[in-house]
């Protein structure tokens, strides 16, 4: 049961989160909490010692911090900023959390080249309502597109998986 969760709660989230902000530019904030406490119930069921788990959620806080601030100044919506501060904190700090910045960067940059090329091409006339709404020239960036790929991408080669795949024997906790 617990491999179930391990292979479907984060990368259910992840699809849900990036659909979402895709179709209505929100993501919804049981995105987060489930992410949150997901992750405290499958380290807690794996045994992951308790000074791990506070600096996973360190990480989290730590990037909340910032992702908060780059909400206020305006440069991202909230949900993006809840989004990127979880899957933080499930990757804590290793190597996979500069992984996941960097490819959460790159696909956004990727993301936002393609909308706003698109928005000169293209006209919001499809009739399909978010088709539309990404095609306006003063419509936002839905970057949980973004988030949710690079999350995707580091997830399935990260040490959950390996604990999922592996089983018991490989929980390097």
């Amino acid at each position: 049961m617990l491999t179930v969760a391990i292979l479907t709660l984060f990368p259910f989230a992840m699809i849900y989160a990036a659909s979402s902000d895709l179709v209505s530019m929100t993501i919804a904030n049981r995105v987060s909490a489930t992410l949150v406490l997901g992750f405290l119930a499958i380290a807690l069921l794996l045994g992951m010692p308790f000074g791990q788990i506070a600096l996973h959620l360190g990480v989290g806080l730590i990037c909340l911090a910032v992702t908060f601030g780059l909400f206020a100044a305006g440069w991202i919506g909230g949900g993006d900023a809840k989004l990127m501060a979880v899957t933080a904190m499930w990757f804590g700090p290793s190597a996979d959390l500069i992984e996941y910045l960097l490819l959460g960067s790159i696909f956004g940059g990727f993301l936002t080249l393609g909308l706003l090329l698109s928005r000169v091409v293209f006209a919001p006339v499809t009739g399909v309502d978010f088709i539309d709404r990404l095609l306006q020239r003063d419509t936002g960036i839905p970057y949980g597109i973004a988030l949710g790929a690079a999350g995707l991408t580091v997830y399935s080669d990260s040490v959950w998986m390996d604990i999922a795949l592996g089983g018991w024997a490989r929980n390097p906790f």
